[in-house]
């Protein structure tokens, strides 16, 4: 099969790699038939030498369920053929964090595209029947692709409460930004976006279209300290820092960026502003299906670029800045 392979130090497009083989036992795998797959900055940090991984990349997808293993329980055949999208922790079920509930931190995970599993940048993808979810017929493949980024933003109500009279900041205009503006405004607080590129953050009031939400350029920004709720969603590795200048005391950052590089800091506005930080990853694709179904948020317009997957090994070239919000890898 076709698939764009991370070595350790370079990304490489590799036309005849070892189709993935679904595992026995009673756990239930799928093999997944790529439609599309979204690049995502993990992506890019992952081909800078974030968490050590090594293989195919991509956790961003949407497929056909073409095989399920043979000990898979019957009533798991219903899935074969069906469209889905799919959770990106593979879990034993069985741990001490699964069994409270919190098998997106399982301590025997795999993260598909990310640790120790490959990802879907490939015609196959291996998935636990576990981690799949339908995709709603009038839901399109293009949709879709953002069910895993989206699901992340609506982490955020799951982790603090935010109502119409909270203040709440987004730091940053890129994909993951404008998905968290988006999910954020639904819920009527005062809302401001700051970004660095005047074209992106025209976009997203284009998009969102609320009274509720204020537009400002990140060089424009004057920090009062007086933001509830700030969600970090840059990118960048100074992006902390820069929540720390606007939050309120005991208020609270919501950390979303990952990043190779970390820079030291100073956290004694931390411990004197007694503000909390939360670190937010994975959220509930439940939600993030609904919302897209409903047309309550507008994922289309984010879309930049589309690229074959025999093409996209250029994407990871050296020294090559990401363009755009989102690139689609097509197959």
């Amino acid at each position: 099969m076709r698939a764009l392979h991370f070595d350790g130090s370079t990304v490489q497009f590799k036309r005849a790699c070892p189709e993935p083989q679904l595992a026995g036992g009673a756990g239930g795998e799928a093999l997944i038939k790529i439609h599309a797959a979204g690049v995502c900055q993990t992506d890019y940090e992952i081909a800078r030498g974030y968490m050590g991984f090594q293989g195919i990349l991509g956790h961003e997808f949407v497929g056909t369920v073409v095989q399920l293993n043979t000990s898979a329980p019957a009533a798991e055949s219903d899935w074969l053929g069906k469209r889905v999208c799919g959770e990106i922790n593979c879990v034993c079920g069985s741990c001490e964090m699964c069994q409270r509930g919190l098998s997106t931190h399982c301590f025997r995970r795999t993260v598909i595209g990310i640790l120790n599993h490959d990802g879907a940048f490939a015609d196959l993808l291996r998935i636990p029947v576990r981690n799949l979810h339908a995709v709603p017929d009038h839901v399109t493949d293009d949709e879709a692709v953002f069910t895993e980024p989206l699901a992340a933003a609506f982490q955020v109500l799951r982790q603090v409460p935010i109502e119409k009279r909270t203040r709440a900041t987004v730091l940053g205009d890129g994909r993951l930004g404008q998905l968290v503006a988006q999910v954020l405004a639904r819920t009527g607080c005062t809302l401001t976006l700051v970004g660095r590129h005047p074209e992106k953050l025209a976009l997203a009031e284009r998009i969102i279209n609320t009274g509720n939400l204020r537009i400002i350029l990140d060089s424009e920004l004057t920090p009062r300290r007086d933001q509830d709720v700030v969600v970090e969603c840059t990118g960048r590795a100074e992006g902390l820092q820069r929540a720390l200048a606007i939050v309120r005391p005991r208020g609270t950052v919501v950390l979303k960026t990952t990043v190779e590089k970390q820079k030291p800091m100073n956290l004694a506005p931390v411990v004197i502003d007694e503000i909390t930080i939360l670190g937010s990853r994975c959220g509930p694709f439940g939600d993030a299906l609904a919302a897209l179904a409903r047309h309550e948020v507008n994922v289309l317009p984010l879309i930049s670029r589309r690229v074959k997957l025999e093409d996209a090994a250029e994407l990871f070239a050296p020294n090559r800045k990401p363009d755009g919000l989102k690139t689609l890898l097509t197959f």
